[in-house]
């Protein structure tokens, strides 16, 4: 079996593509990645001499480099990481969005098409249900939520997966797709909170919290989110929409506040800063339709999985220090520098 995975060098990519190349020693994994500002080729380090691994730098709208790529492949099945996913970026940049989340995703269908691949799976969100209200815990996303979003960034994801059924419905692409909550472990871009405050901290920078700190997610220990999808790939039901969560619910000032309790630091560092434009308050993924069908239930308990992800940021400082420099920081003196 041969699989093309997108946006492999970024953090779920890049875990997933570890994921496979363990769980499935005889296939062969072909990583698309375009290494914009989140993919790092650095992270893909240990396994690039790895025979049944091949890495390809282009661009998923780049449709003749893609069909060129699928002529050379043949690939059996394909799963679409690559995307712009941070909500602020699409709040200061929208079309960039649009671009690589929407026509990228038309692209690496229409090449799925022509060379009649096996199973495409789109890696979505659940930011496409919108937000859920704090004071009713008993609510969650499930399936059959209304699609509801908020910013530029996950209407460009609810865009992708509209046009990703259509592409089953009219054409008979054999597709899935999987909505995942927060993702966190090894190797996330340090714009990220879980990251960001981890880097901050051991700095003895301020940490940035967003309005109060109240807002609450649903967090998923990235191993446990690539194990669902290759679940899914194999024996999800084509069509389907299976939504992947942690069952750890936690408020994000919370967790700053635990980063600094394992660290060893002051809760002094944590500032308060302008909240979001749109920002929602509360998700929450009911993950019975996977649990049911296929038999995956998350693994990591947000408290084990928190001190694996401290610890592996303690063991590699010189991945994540490379990553905080030139554009990325213009960018964070941009996003929270007048707040």
């Amino acid at each position: 079996m041969t699989v093309i995975v997108t946006g492999g060098a970024g953090f779920i990519g890049s875990n997933f593509v570890f994921h496979m190349l363990k769980a499935h020693p005889d296939y062969r994994i072909v990583c698309v990645d375009k290494l914009t500002y989140a993919g790092n080729l650095s992270t893909l380090e240990s396994v690039m001499n790895n025979p049944k691994f091949r890495f390809c730098k282009t661009d998923i709208c780049d449709r003749e480099a893609i069909n060129k790529l699928f002529e050379e492949e043949k690939p059996d099945i394909v799963v679409n990481f690559a995307a712009e996913s941070h909500v602020d970026r699409s709040i200061e940049n929208p079309e960039i969005f649009l671009q690589t989340n929407i026509l990228g995703t038309s692209v690496m269908m229409d090449a799925s098409r022509k060379y009649g691949v096996k199973r495409y799976h789109q890696v979505s969100t659940d930011e496409v249900y919108g937000d859920l209200p704090l004071d009713r815990p008993d609510l969650f996303f499930t399936e059959s939520t209304h699609i509801h979003t908020s910013s530029p960034y996950s209407s460009s994801k609810a865009g992708a997966d509209l046009l990703v059924l259509a592409y089953y419905r009219t054409y008979g692409l054999p597709v899935t797709i999987s909505r995942c909550s927060n993702n966190y472990g090894p190797y996330h871009f340090p714009e990220k909170l879980i990251p960001l405050m981890i880097a901050n901290a051991l700095a003895d920078k301020p940490l940035p919290v967003y309005g109060k700190g109240e807002n609450v997610r649903d967090w998923l220990y990235v191993e446990d989110h690539c194990k669902a999808i290759d679940l899914i790939i194999h024996n999800g039901r084509v069509g389907e929409v299976y939504n992947v969560g942690g069952h750890n619910e936690m408020k994000n000032i919370d967790i700053v506040r635990l980063i600094c309790k394992e660290l060893g630091k002051p809760e002094s560092l944590i500032t308060y800063v302008t909240d979001r434009k749109g920002h929602d308050m509360r998700y929450a993924i009911d993950p019975t339709k996977i649990h049911n069908e296929l038999g995956w239930l998350p693994e990591t308990k947000f408290a084990d999985g928190i001190k694996k992800t401290i610890k592996w940021y303690l063991d590699n400082e010189k991945w994540w220090k490379d990553i905080i420099s030139g554009e990325y920081q213009n960018y964070y003196t941009k996003m929270y520098g007048n707040r």
